[in-house]
């Protein structure tokens, strides 16, 4: 591919920017008559208009960035496709189980049921603070490199942390201006083409093996039947995995933040449904067949497996499409996490320790900038990780687990202390730190981090529930219908104002 002195190919890299232009001018084509009042309603719950189309487009480009198209198919293996498959029942439990809670708790971030449940803000103030490390130290960061390493294999060779911040600065360009109405617009629009041309891509990737995506590939990276030392040794499947879906899907404020955004539950079940069959019926193939072929062709070769084969089975005219897409993914990802991470910290932190605010617009427009550099700035501390969507969920198990504990302990039973339930989310946070980065590197356990998982969240909810008991002197009960008919229906301008 002939490339300009300035880094890639001039015309590939005209027809990324054109085809970014376009999904821009049709994201504000869509959105031009919209009228904003600045309220946390409106800025981070799309005033609470956002159709199941683009809910189902929301959800499924927060969660398929590069982070799933370079990680997983840096894996080179089909094993990894029971991250999505799995993904499909962790949405069902979100339609059937969360969203009418959430609608019922008539709250903005998944935070304040916290709150509403234990009637202490402190678990509140907690699990925002964890949301915020994650987002701003793991998922931001991650994204943008992950997409920025896509795009300089492919072709458009400019230094890594250059792409990264002009793809951070396009997506706070998005969270400043249209709040998450213009982000879920944007994603959807994106996500059309982005799963179009990502099907092309393992139709070319199988053609260019005359269909036979066996030969001379090793048994272990065919079986969908993990062994104990694979990434997801199949035991794992009905322990740890089910609970790790149901914090990302249900709990997970950029996730349930597109859900939560309908005028009401049956249109955003509808939602969360058309993304759970998207999830299932597309999402497996895309993100495991072009890494096995790649291993097929070129041997193994990591997270580069992706933007190689990419370059090397799509037509040169093509490839200017395809980096616009990618690009827009990530974009889509980045500002859908920016906007959940600026609202948490304007309704959990800011309101609560600052002070109240008068125009949510300008709050966010400050924190982004904020948040946009420093993910830019931790950019290159994801260039040593071996397999990044390895590395990613690996660091999720610091605060998923924890933060899932909560809401068991909160959604099952009453009774419990909202101090009972820190003591177990720092718990969680604690074992589970100890056994990333002291007992399992020294040897010390041999569990894999799927299992462990599930220690380190029956152990935080034993946790919470003991320190209730003996140190709090409490009485928690199981009681899941109770809690249901106690969930807050407070008016509208006092939850939303």
């Amino acid at each position: 591919m002939p490339q300009a002195a300035g880094g890639g190919d001039p015309t590939q890299i005209a027809v990324c920017l054109g085809l970014t232009l376009a999904i821009a001018l049709a994201t504000w084509l869509t959105l031009r008559r919209e009228r904003h009042d600045g309220s946390k309603k409106d800025v981070y719950l799309a005033g609470g208009k956002l159709s199941w189309l683009f809910v189902a487009g929301a959800i499924t480009l927060t969660n398929l960035s590069t982070d799933q198209l370079v990680g997983m198919n840096g894996n080179q293996m089909l094993l990894l496709a029971w991250w999505e498959i799995s993904g499909f029942v962790g949405l069902l439990i979100l339609a059937y189980v969360f969203v009418p809670i959430y609608y019922r708790a008539r709250v903005t971030t998944v935070t304040e049921l916290l709150e509403q449940r234990y009637g202490g803000g402190g678990i509140r103030t907690l699990v925002s603070a964890l949301f915020l490390f994650g987002m701003v130290l793991i998922y931001l960061p991650a994204g943008l490199y992950s997409g920025a390493l896509f795009l300089k294999t492919a072709g458009i060779d400019f230094p890594l942390l250059v792409l990264a911040g002009l793809l951070g600065v396009i997506a706070a360009a998005y969270t400043m201006t249209g709040g998450l109405r213009a982000v879920a617009v944007m994603e959807t629009y994106s996500g059309i083409g982005v799963l179009a041309i990502a099907v092309l891509v393992v139709v070319l990737a199988l053609n260019a093996v005359d269909w036979d995506i066996a030969r001379g590939v090793p048994p272990e990276r065919l079986t969908m039947i993990g062994a104990a030392d694979s990434p997801i040794p199949f035991h794992t499947l009905f322990t740890g995995m089910i609970f790790i879906q149901i914090y990302y899907w249900s709990t997970n404020q950029p996730i349930t933040q597109k859900a939560m955004a309908a005028p009401n539950v049956r249109e955003a079940q509808k939602g969360v449904l058309a993304a759970a069959v998207v999830r299932i019926l597309i999402i497996p193939a895309i993100v495991v067949i072009p890494g096995v072929v790649a291993f097929q062709l070129f041997g193994d070769i990591d997270d580069a497996a992706y933007g190689r084969l990419v370059g090397e089975v799509l037509p040169p005219w093509l490839s200017g499409v395809f980096a616009a897409a990618i690009a827009a993914a990530v974009i889509a990802h980045t500002a859908a996490v920016m906007n959940a991470a600026v609202g948490l910290y304007a309704v959990d932190f800011h309101e609560k320790f600052v002070g109240k605010v008068a125009n949510h617009w300008r709050l966010s427009g400050i924190v982004t900038v904020v948040l946009t550099v420093a993910s830019v700035a931790l950019v290159p501390v994801f260039d040593n990780a071996k397999s990044i969507i390895n590395l990613l969920q690996q660091l999720n198990g610091l605060s998923s687990m924890p933060i899932l504990s909560a809401f068991i302990v909160g959604l099952l039973f009453t009774g419990v202390e909202s101090r009972a339930a820190i003591v177990g989310v720092v718990w969680g946070f604690v074992l589970y730190a100890l056994f990333s980065f002291v007992a399992e590197p020294a040897g010390a356990i041999g569990l894999h981090y799927i299992d462990f998982m599930v220690v380190t969240l029956a152990t935080s909810v034993i946790a919470a529930l003991a320190f209730n008991r003996f140190a709090l002197g409490g009485r928690a009960r199981f009681a899941p219908r109770e809690v249901f008919a106690q969930l807050a229906k407070r008016p509208e301008e006092e939850v939303f104002g």
